[in-house]
């Protein structure tokens, strides 16, 4: 399992760097749970990183607007990003969020950039699309994964408090079956390590835990924070391989 760690300037994704993070996420915490960031801290981040970490860049907590949504993509998908993340916040249905990743898909297929498509665990209080019904929607689109976040962060809340284990089982179950990337985020702490890689995620995302003080607007990503991570799903996956030894 890959640890995602979001950063907002160049200096965190160092820190996220050194820590041991396989993904740098760039993202805005002040426009949002996907909020986007400026082309030129994406560009400056992925040189900085170039070689040593996969770099993803957060596109907005989007309207239903596919030409909005495919031109984000292209600005960070030439500023170097690996990785495109969607916020599907304007979307109600499956139909919706299909035309909306299929415009971004487009957009940066000549870059070779993953598009992966952003649910949020409490949709029912924010109005969106089920992050359940995406699957499928991002596989026709073309998408190359699915990612479930929360949206309000305030007060934080853990995506543990809106979805059970065996749905989200269900739901990663059905991504893999359509060979798509499924990632975790939410507030998820170093006690979620274990529960989401037995749930199968691909990618555990994270930023309030790596923060100093355990602030995501205000603190800033540590490299401590970040490294124990790490060493959470070394000790995980280590231990998966004694029990099947």
């Amino acid at each position: 399992m890959k640890l995602l760690v979001s950063v907002r300037d160049l200096e965190e994704a160092l820190n996220a760097l050194r820590g041991g993070a396989h993904i740098i996420d760039v993202k805005n915490p002040e426009e949002g749970s996907l909020g986007a960031h400026h082309p030129t801290v994406i560009r400056s981040i992925s040189k900085a990183v170039y070689g040593r970490a996969e770099v993803s860049a957060t596109l907005g907590d989007l309207p239903n607007l596919p030409g909005t949504a495919s031109l984000a993509a292209l600005g960070a998908a030439a500023s170097g990003a690996c990785y495109v993340k969607a916020g599907l916040f304007g979307v109600k249905t499956p139909a919706e969020a299909e035309a909306l990743l299929r415009a971004v898909c487009r957009a940066v297929e000549e870059y070779g950039v993953k598009v992966i498509a952003a649910g949020y665990a409490d949709h029912k209080h924010v109005g969106c699309v089920n992050p359940l019904e995406l699957p499928e929607a991002a596989y026709r689109a073309g998408a190359h994964g699915v990612m479930i976040d929360v949206k309000e962060k305030n007060p934080p809340r853990k995506l543990f408090e809106y979805m059970g284990d065996a749905e989200l089982r269900r739901y990663i179950k059905e991504a893999h079956s359509l060979n798509l990337i499924v990632a975790l985020a939410g507030s998820l702490g170093l006690e979620d390590v274990s529960r989401v890689h037995s749930l199968g995620a691909d990618i555990i995302g994270v930023r309030r835990g790596a923060c100093r003080g355990g602030d995501r607007t205000k603190g800033k990503v540590d490299e401590a924070a970040v490294a124990k991570y790490i060493g959470e799903i070394q000790a995980v996956e280590i231990q998966m391989l004694e029990q099947q030894c």
